[in-house]
């Protein structure tokens, strides 16, 4: 088996990337760009320059794939938080378009191809304190469900004894440039708006995108076993934290009421029965614990501790969303 650590800088390892484009992706691209000769694989050349070959995705069948290394396999239908996108949606991308790049890939002398799945293909909720691998898959809802069904399609067509294999289940993922829920919970807080809810102490496990790519550019470099591998920040922070470290960032005082538990749920109850914004689901999501274990990954790349801490990446992502 070639390493790719061996190689020299006049010939440098050729990864794939799928989606790349997208935050992960341009991330990842610019943190691997030194060490690999990068290909993209998306809809649209956005960034002429970030790669070293773009191909559209009706390239994807006859780009030179006895010269492609390894894959990074990102492209897929993200989370709709307001459950907008028909499920037929999720498993012709998520999961179809997964199946169409790994057979092509099985056919390559690729050597590694790195799956980015999701930890809602495990759990929409976490049983237990921590969640790991060992975790029975038990999805929610079409997004989960369609990663479920790639990984399992992964797992079932067995790949060439040379060939290594990474099903990576990130949490949320974060960093500069990056509008997600980090961005909308930050508005709030800049308006002023006190957070109700300070009496759940819930806490909550992310994944910074500097150690994201970290990981990633081990996996390249490294032998780790092939297999389901989660991906978390070593720190769970809660949502208090969370709203303290916007606040210090925008040197304001935080405004966290503790009402009583018992009161919110009440409130909750009344607002699924008036159909109001605050119902038990809702409540329940914004409160609930969902800790997400790094050993595995940890253990199999030998690292002791993620390069950044929990709270020093939010701080860069939080910091980075008045720029």
């Amino acid at each position: 088996m070639k390493h790719f650590e061996l190689k020299t800088a006049s010939f440098l390892p050729t990864i794939l990337i799928t989606g790349a484009y997208g935050f992960v992706g341009s991330n990842l691209a610019a943190y691997l760009k030194d060490r690999y000769t990068l290909w993209a694989l998306d809809v649209e050349d956005r960034v002429p320059g970030l790669y070293a070959r773009y191909f559209s995705w009706r390239q994807a069948e006859s780009l030179p794939w006895e010269q492609v290394d390894g894959v990074i396999h990102l492209a897929g239908k993200a989370h709709d938080t307001k459950n907008q996108s028909e499920a037929k949606t999720y498993f012709d991308i998520n999961t179809g378009l997964t199946q169409r790049i790994y057979d092509r890939f099985l056919l390559s002398g690729a050597e590694k191809f790195i799956f980015f799945s999701s930890v809602k293909a495990a759990a929409d909720s976490v049983p237990g304190e921590v969640l790991t691998e060992e975790v029975a898959p038990d999805p929610v809802g079409p997004y989960g469900e369609s990663k479920i069904r790639a990984e399992e399609y992964l797992q079932g067509h067995s790949s060439a004894k040379h060939q290594l294999v990474y099903i990576l289940r990130p949490c949320m993922i974060h960093g500069p440039g990056n509008k997600g829920n980090l961005n909308l919970l930050y508005n709030v807080v800049k308006k002023g708006i006190p957070w109700p809810l300070g009496a759940f102490e819930n806490r909550r496990s992310f994944t910074s995108i500097d150690n994201l790519c970290y990981v990633i550019d081990l996996l390249l470099a490294g032998e780790a076993p092939s297999g389901i591998y989660q991906m978390a920040d070593d720190e769970a922070l809660s949502t208090n934290e969370l709203i303290g470290a916007m606040c210090e960032v925008m040197e304001r005082k935080a405004h966290i009421w503790k009402l009583p538990q018992g009161w919110m749920r009440g409130l909750a109850s009344a607002g699924g029965a008036l159909h109001l914004p605050l119902n038990p689901e809702r409540l329940r999501k914004l409160t609930e614990n969902y800790v997400v274990s790094n050993k595995k990954i940890k253990t199999a790349l030998d690292i002791d501790k993620m390069p950044v801490t929990a709270r020093d990446g939010l701080i860069k992502t939080i910091r980075s969303f008045s720029l």
